[in-house]
């Protein structure tokens, strides 16, 4: 067995979200620090389901990789990382899917991980998004998907387990001609099948131990259920008997956010309009920041909070569709710093080639508007709301300073990237050009608490990044070009990015006891948000 990780989400607010409208995300850093993993068990696991698709219920396989610690302390929270779900759909479901007009297909997978130590359990939901996938002309279907994972935290010393469960695929469809009729989205529910190996066991991770379990192997007392009534932070806490419970049969806490810190006030960049930039009835500040993996030097770099001012769009119907009330809103968004439409400099460290320590100062600039297209689909049979997201931006890497090993080169006043970030966009058709796409999915159920990402309330986007080659770097005959394009250049970058609440300029809400704070006294947004991996 084996495995691969992905970013903790985001946490529920305690208020329902209830509309989205657009999204907003940026690319972190492209030159990274460089991250080695130790301490680490790799998981990957393959599993039959089941799955319920429009010509009946048909098996299907799942693979399931991460990465995993190889022990952890009781209370110490850890992420699994480089986390991918891969569904291969048989043939049939092709079928299915291009009855309905289909010709490409994106995937939203939510995957329920059981979690369970000693005579406890807790449920943790892995979400992942994959890029657009032409439907083949024969054989199965099979659809990547990576995306956000909670943290997870022992309560006390024995073996944690891992082990998936139900998954749901959420199917946004693509038509052949951009003029044929939206064939819509489908939601295929899959089971894990009877005869799965060790029910479905992803990984062990020993808890206050020194010994550590065999990868994929039961842990000594196995999966419990546990039925308690929740505890303080709402997970359950004991056997359900009404007896005080002991320590070890405290349920695993799941953690919907990575551990971490917001920056402080006083270290990110002012975000508020001024006289040079008036706001409308319509405007709306957010600070954003992440990360973002160069996969050359399997690494990952941080973005620092920047200001990001957005003008929200009015939602217009979309096209028909029997079972959604779809409406359609485009809004734009434009980076603040200084007067400027970019990020705040920023540097980032690495090891060229695995043993130059390399340091760099940079920025993001902007070529254009960043533009936001979201459709929000209003299912009549339950009225759930689902609303996806994408974000174009045309964003150029500019390189302000460079240091080898301690001694600084001279890149001059013109080193950045040939071109912007680009992304394989899902409709080229009518979005040509280079630019960076990035996806983001939000859904909320009635009474509940939305999930994913909503322009007033944030969230997390993600997607890949091509990096094009670096030109204009060097000076005095010096030419770095082609030094930065070896090292950093080229496709299938990870990025995934974090927007904070933001602040309504029009209609601010203020922190109060009864209200969490969106705007501060000045209007700028008072939530600073933190980077998840």
């Amino acid at each position: 067995m084996k495995a691969k990780p992905a970013a903790a989400p985001r946490p529920s607010r305690a208020r329902a979200r209830t509309t989205s409208i657009a999204a907003f995300v940026v690319l972190a850093a492209l030159v990274p620090t460089t991250a080695t993993a130790s301490g680490t068990q790799e998981v990957e696991a393959e599993l039959p389901y089941v799955c319920a698709l429009p010509s009946g219920q048909l098996p299907a396989t799942v693979r399931v990789s991460a990465e995993f610690p190889e022990r952890a302390e009781a209370g110490e929270a850890f992420t699994p990382s480089d986390v991918t779900t891969t569904v291969e759909l048989p043939a049939e479901a092709v079928a299915d899917l291009t009855a309905q007009g289909a010709a490409e297909v994106r995937a939203a997978t939510r995957l329920a991980v059981g979690v369970a130590q000693n005579a406890a359990t807790a449920t943790a939901t892995w979400r992942g998004g994959s890029e657009p996938v032409a439907l083949p002309g024969s054989g199965p279907l099979t659809l990547v998907a990576r995306g956000d994972v909670p943290s997870v935290a022992g309560r006390s010393d024995g073996d944690l387990t891992f082990s998936a469960g139900a998954l749901a695929v959420d199917l946004a469809l693509g038509a052949a001609d951009p003029a044929a009729a939206d064939p819509g989205s489908l939601t295929v529910d899959c089971a894990l099948a009877e005869d799965a190996p060790d029910q479905g066991l992803l990984a062990t991770v020993p808890v206050g131990t020194d010994e550590r379990a065999p990868s994929g192997s039961p842990s000594s007392s196995g999966p419990a259920e546990s039925s308690g009534a929740p505890d303080d932070d709402g997970q359950p806490d004991g056997p359900g008997d009404g007896r005080p419970e002991r320590q070890s049969e405290r349920s695993p806490k799941v953690l919907e956010n990575t551990p971490g810190a917001a920056a402080d006030r006083d270290d990110v960049p002012p975000c508020r309009y001024d006289e040079q930039h008036p706001p409308t009835d319509v405007s709306l500040n957010a600070y954003v920041t992440g990360y973002a993996n160069v996969k050359k030097m399997k690494g990952a770099a941080y973005l620092p909070p920047s200001c990001v001012l957005i003008e929200q769009g009015l939602p217009v119907p979309g096209p028909p569709d029997p079972e959604y009330l779809i409406f359609d809103t485009l809004s734009y968004a434009n980076f603040h710093y200084r007067e400027r439409k970019q990020t705040p400099p920023f540097e980032a460290t690495f090891l060229s080639f695995d043993f130059a320590p390399v340091k760099a100062t940079m920025v993001l600039e902007q070529t254009a508007p960043m533009r936001i297209d979201s459709r929000m689909k209003i299912r009549l049979s339950d009225f759930t709301t689902i609303t996806d997201t994408y974000v174009r931006a045309p964003l150029v890497l500019h390189v302000l300073d460079l240091e080898v090993n301690g001694t600084p080169l001279d890149v001059g006043s013109e080193c950045r990237t040939e071109t912007s970030l680009t992304s394989e966009d899902p409709d080229p058709a009518n979005f040509p050009g280079d630019h960076l796409v990035l996806y983001g999915r939000g859904e909320q159920l009635i009474g509940l608490p939305a999930t994913g990402y909503l322009l007033l309330s944030g969230g997390a986007l993600s997607g890949e990044a091509t990096i094009p080659a670096f030109t204009g770097c060097g000076s005095d005959g010096e030419d770095l070009d082609r030094l930065l394009t070896a090292s950093v250049s080229g496709p299938g970058n990870h990025i995934k990015q974090v927007q904070g609440q933001t602040c309504a300029i029009a209609a601010p809400v203020f922190p109060s006891p009864e209200n969490e704070g969106q705007c501060t006294e000045d209007l700028q947004p008072y939530e600073i948000p933190v980077a998840e991996r």
